[in-house]
């Protein structure tokens, strides 16, 4: 077993008592995956630049209740990180939702709960639209839609968001950089989304360092940021042209100390993409599961029961 495998193996088993680690074959790549719980089945996707550690505080919790799956999406953490292609295809939310899918299928899990933060919302309201049958309810964490976000870019939302525009430069400019340094770049980034770094346990943290520090993750994630600037859009604008929205509920928890409170507005932005939606802010950064685990735990067990 390689060093990275037992340091998973010894993370999950620290950051997820009693769930059982599998990896599942989809028709294009491998997710890594959690597994934990008894009850409906329930889907949660990280976001950038995570893995599924960024669960660990309230996971175990909803175990009561739901058999809950917490994916690497491909590219991250211990996923299969296929090659970039020049229309950045293989990264696109689409290809991403599928893999989601095929896994839940695997798991014999048709139809489900889901939720997402950050990148991981963008493979979720992708799911929802490519799949509507799949997906009971869906939680998106911290987002409004791609498509609105780059049409409202401002000033301030350059700044913030920078590396919005960073990774999606050609290769391998951003791979380079990141590159000389990830676990700087990883901790600058994750701490300034947040109130520092006094909220993520280290475990989590060492993680995210670890996974991050692979130079198929550098360049699998701008993939999938480049993806978000090109082909996703292309996705998103079919959608409506042909009336296309998320039909299942949806709700939209966000930071009211984040980009996204300060600069959009996430039930608007997903009303205009979605038929039912409700949703608020939490006391919170960027990272709700993780500096606000009781109040998005709360959120969740009220929305999924329902």
């Amino acid at each position: 077993m390689t060093t990275g495998a037992n340091a998973s193996l010894a993370a999950d088993a620290a950051l997820f008592p009693g769930f059982a680690p599998q990896r599942i074959a989809t028709a294009a790549t491998e997710i890594q995956c959690v597994i934990g719980g008894h009850g409906p089945p329930l889907l949660l996707l990280h976001g950038y630049p995570q893995t599924h550690a960024m669960w660990h505080k309230i996971a175990p919790l909803l175990a009561a209740d739901y058999t809950v799956v917490c994916a690497d999406l491909r590219g991250y953490g211990d996923s299969g990180k296929p090659a970039g292609d020049p229309a950045h295809a293989a990264y696109a939310k689409r290809a991403m939702a599928q893999d989601m899918v095929e896994l839940m299928r695997a798991l014999r899990f048709p139809r489900f709960r889901l939720a997402g933060h950050d990148r991981g919302g963008r493979v979720a309201h992708r799911l929802c639209v490519d799949h509507p049958g799949a997906v009971e309810r869906v939680a998106l964490l911290d987002i409004s839609p791609t498509r609105a976000m780059y049409a409202d870019t401002s000033q301030a939302f350059a700044t913030a968001y920078y590396h919005w525009f960073f990774l999606i430069q050609p290769f391998d400019l951003p791979e380079r950089l990141i590159g000389a340094d990830p676990s700087y770049y990883l901790r600058r980034k994750i701490g300034g989304w947040s109130a520092g770094l006094s909220y993520f346990d280290p475990t989590a943290l060492a993680e995210y360092e670890r996974c991050f520090s692979d130079p198929a993750t550098i360049h699998a994630t701008c993939e999938d940021y480049r993806a978000a600037a090109s082909i996703d859009l292309v996705h998103d604008d079919a959608d409506i042209a042909a009336g296309r929205k998320v039909a299942c509920p949806l709700l939209v928890l966000w930071g009211d100390q984040g980009v996204v409170h300060r600069l959009f507005d996430p039930p608007r932005d997903w009303g205009n993409v979605a038929m039912d939606v409700r949703g608020r802010s939490l006391p919170s950064g960027h990272f709700l599961a993780e500096e606000a685990p009781e109040a998005t735990l709360a959120e969740f067990r009220a929305f999924f029961a329902g």
